[in-house]
This record gives C-alpha cells, structure tokens and sequence, in this order.
C-alpha cells in the first residue's frame, strides 16, 4: 500500500470512528450500562458484529462503483437516490445540534464558560478546519489527533473505576437482561445515518476507488469499526467500574457523573475534554458526509461544498442555541438512525447485483448472506423497539 494510500484510509477510518464517537455515544454507553450491567457486553460484542458486516458492505460497493450512496441509489430505482439523501441530511443536521451542544457542555466543564459560549467557539473551531486549503488532510489530522486522545483518556479512567472484567467476559457471551432498545439504538449511534457512509465517501473524495483497492477498503473498514469499538468497551468499563462499586448516574447528565464518580474532579476535566474531542470531531464527520449526500445532485452544490459546509453548521450551531439539546434526544437520534440502516443497507445490497452499478465486480456470497441478515435483524429490532415503545 502506498503511503499516500494508507494515510487516507487511516484517516477515513477515524472520520468514520470520530463521527460515531459523539456526544450522544456517550450518553447512550452510559445510561445501557446502567440498565443492563456487565450483561451490556453482550449487546456491545453482537453491535460490532452487525456493525462490522454493515460497514464491510457499504464501503467495498461504494468504492468498486466510485459513486456516491445516493449516485448509486438513483441507479437502483430513480429518485431513490434523493429519499435517501433527505434521511441521511435530515439525521445528520439533528445529530450535528447534539454535537455542537455536546462540544458546548465539554467547554463549559473544561473553562466554566456557557454552553452556548463553547458551542459557538467550537463551531468556529470546525468552520476553521474546512477553511483549510487542503481540506481533506486537514479532516484527517484533526480526526486522528483527537481520536487517539479520546481512547488515551477513557482508558485512564476506565482503570481507575475497577471494573469486574471477568464478570463482563462471561456475560458478552451469556447475558443476563437484554433489550432491543439498546441494540437497536448502539448500532445506529456507531454506523447509523450519515455514519454509515462517512468513511467511504471520504476514500471517493480521496480517490481510493476500484476492485484493486478492495484489500485496503477491508483494512479501513475493520480499523473505523475497531476504533469506534475499543471506545466503547472502554467507556463501558468505565460505567461498569462505577455502577458496580454502587455509584448512581446523574439523568441530567450519565457521562459526566460517570468519570467523575471513577476518578474525582480529575476524571470530572477529562470528561470535558474527552465530550469536547468526541463532539467536535463528530461536528466535522457530520457536516462532511451530511452535505456530502447533496452534491452530486447539481454542478453549483459540487462548487460551494466548502460553503455549504460551513453553512451546515452554522444553522446547527444556530439551532442548538435557539432550542437547545437535551439528554433524552441524543439517544431518541441514535435509535432513529438505526431505523436508517437497513433502508441503505438494503440499497447497497440490490446495488452490488447491478452490472451497470459495479461492472464486472462480484460480491462475495458471505457478505450478501450476512449483510442480508443484519437488514432482516435491524428491521425486526426496529419493529420490536416501536412497539415497546407503543406499549410505554
């Protein structure tokens, strides 16, 4: 793999991992950590599974096709391309108001201003990376830095809470509770929405296309979702550590009192800063992939993708300040986005088995049978979540 290569593909897996990564998968590790206990490991091990098969298909097709999700959409059944868009811009602008309240909330944790005061310097921060001439390495740095960071710091805290790993190794595999809810909403928070496209559509802005590259394709793929994996096993110690030790969760707030309660008001400053990374950078893969989706559609969007970006969030930022983000919202986003999944899933799948989509390209049988099985799984989840939800 050529250096230039393997740097895009690192970089497309951490925008992918980034973009997951934020404020609302905080919020959700925590307050399932809490309902279910060490049994949560259960549903973490099947997430990765299904998120894994989720991201394998969805980044080989888009790459083999060197076409955008809702290019190839429209070449599946015209005018599919254009619902597809307004789900994944829509989910991606509520997700993006959480973001920016998120890295609001970390700035505040971290210097005491208001949230509304951080949520606005952190959009600038944002704004400030796709002024940057060359927009793509830019995007890749600043995910990659801010990555590693989050990891770094959730570990410390996770060892300092004294999780009982043994305990969460024998129910990732035998659980004791389980919930629908959770799967449903872990799986749309990690490769929901926008998420599910953000590492792909980075390697087409990039130009990492065509069967020949579909051994690295793998690679980045496998690396987003184990990234995005390792800071949720993590945080999810973390919570364990605390709960089990008999530590009660703040509603107002899971994450915050989570690395408070498992390392003082040290742990208190890391969880600012580790909100503030995860949400900015979520801030970014959002408004990249969100705006992404809309592009292609006319030569003028192409030509003001840099503008539009920018514009993106600021109504975001706009949004948030007018009518604010609460807890309950972030985890009603992730579910929402699962509901998203299959839909495009679904769509790649159709996509894979179209000459005039892939060309000469043929889809491995185990990958069309499992990603088949996890449209088929979500949507059942998704039913299942609505009625419980119908039920009250």
């Amino acid at each position: 793999m050529k250096k230039n290569n393997r740097s895009v593909l690192i970089g497309a897996a951490f925008l992918m991992a980034t973009s997951a990564i934020g404020p609302g998968f905080l919020t959700q590790t925590s307050v399932f950590t809490e309902q279910l206990g060490a049994s949560f490991a259960f549903v973490i091990l099947l997430s990765i599974l299904l998120d894994a098969i989720a991201q394998l298909n969805t980044w080989r097709i888009i790459t083999v096709a060197n076409k955008p999700a809702q290019d190839i959409a429209n070449m599946v059944f015209p005018g599919l391309g254009y619902v597809l868009s307004f789900l994944v811009f829509l989910g991606g602008l509520a997700f993006n108001i959480g973001n920016i309240a998120g890295a609001g909330l970390g700035l505040n944790v971290l210097f005491s201003i208001s949230v509304t005061q951080g949520a606005i310097i952190s959009a600038v921060i944002a704004i400030g990376v796709f002024i940057y001439r060359q927009i793509g390495k830019g995007m890749d740095l600043f995910a990659k830095i801010l990555g590693l960071l989050m990891i770094a710091l959730t570990c410390y805290v996770a060892y300092t809470s004294g999780p009982p790993v043994g305990e969460a190794v024998v129910r990732s595999v035998a659980p004791l509770h389980f919930s629908f809810g959770a799967v449903l909403t872990i799986v749309g928070g990690t490769v929901g929405g926008y998420i599910t496209f953000a590492g792909a559509h980075r390697l087409l802005d990039a130009g990492v296309t065509g069967q020949a590259k579909l051994g690295d394709v793998n690679q980045g793929a496998l690396t987003a979702i184990g990234l995005a994996s390792v800071m949720r096993i993590l945080l999810f110690l973390a919570a364990l550590g605390v709960i089990t030790a008999g530590g009660h969760l703040d509603p107002a707030n899971p994450p915050a009192s989570m690395f408070r309660l498992a390392s003082g008001e040290i742990g208190y400053k890391l969880f600012g800063l580790v909100m503030w990374a995860a949400a900015i950078t979520s801030v970014v893969g959002s408004a990249f992939t969100s705006v992404s989706f809309i592009k292609t559609f006319h030569p003028l969007v192409a030509k003001l993708n840099r503008q539009i970006i920018i514009v993106f969030i600021l109504v975001s930022t706009t949004m948030f300040i007018l009518i604010g983000q609460p807890i309950k919202v972030l985890i009603t986003v992730g579910a929402l986005n699962g509901l998203i999944l299959p839909a495009a899933l679904a769509i790649m799948l159709f996509a894979a088995y179209r000459t005039r989509v892939i060309g000469d390209y043929k889809q491995p049988l185990w990958l069309t049978v499992t990603g088949t099985a996890v449209v088929l799984f979500m949507t059942w989840m998704g039913c299942e979540a609505i009625a419980a939800l119908a039920r009250g």
